[in-house]
């Protein structure tokens, strides 16, 4: 399988079943800070909830709906990114991220994601991918902005999380803004 240097002894590789145990000791390490404004700490429970939402995404790899990525730094996994929708047909998909406390602020999502839509958008054909964020998740609103996605509205008190509806705000870049964006900056696909 692929290892894609991000730089910094970071890597980005395929997340699969097999990392349950990993992925387990990752969610623990930032479990209060990934909850703040995403439910996969829940999701991720215990070692049978991660084998689960494991295989849950392998399922939907194998069915061309979606996949997760791992973010490895110094091969310690210490986040990922995924396709949490991947709608082939209508070139449409929905990409996210999570990452424990002690590897945010470097730029790993950022440059994780620019090779993943690079990779939606030339090799998969995709039109428009949308990052979905609560509007308190500054970190994520920011790497949407960098992303050069466009924030197009929000769905107000949506969805349920820790007791309380939230809202969120739905962000989006399109193929020809993405091909443009990547000109003006000289980062081409690897």
């Amino acid at each position: 399988m692929y290892a894609i240097s991000l730089g910094d002894g970071a890597e980005l590789r395929p997340l699969e079943v097999w990392h349950a145990e990993e992925v387990l000791a990752n969610i623990d390490r930032g479990r209060e800070f990934i909850g703040r404004h995403v439910g996969l700490p829940e999701v991720v429970a215990d070692l049978d909830g991660a084998r689960a939402w494991l295989r849950a995404y392998a399922d939907k790899r194998a069915a061309d709906g979606g996949s997760l990525h791992g973010i490895w730094q110094h091969g310690t996994l210490v986040g990922g990114l995924l396709f949490r929708v991947w709608d082939t047909p209508s070139g449409v998909c929905e990409a996210g991220c999570w990452l424990e406390p002690a590897a945010a602020g470097r730029g790993l999502v950022t440059r994780g994601m620019r090779l993943l839509l690079d990779w939606a958008f030339e090799e998969r054909g995709m039109h428009r991918v949308e990052w979905h964020v609560a509007p308190g998740n500054q970190p994520s609103i920011n790497v949407a902005r960098r992303l050069g996605m466009t924030r197009e509205g929000v769905l107000r008190e949506n969805h349920p999380h820790h007791g309380v509806r939230t809202s969120t705000e739905i962000w989006a870049v399109l193929a020809p803004e993405w091909a443009t964006a990547r000109e003006d900056t000289g980062q081409h696909a690897h």
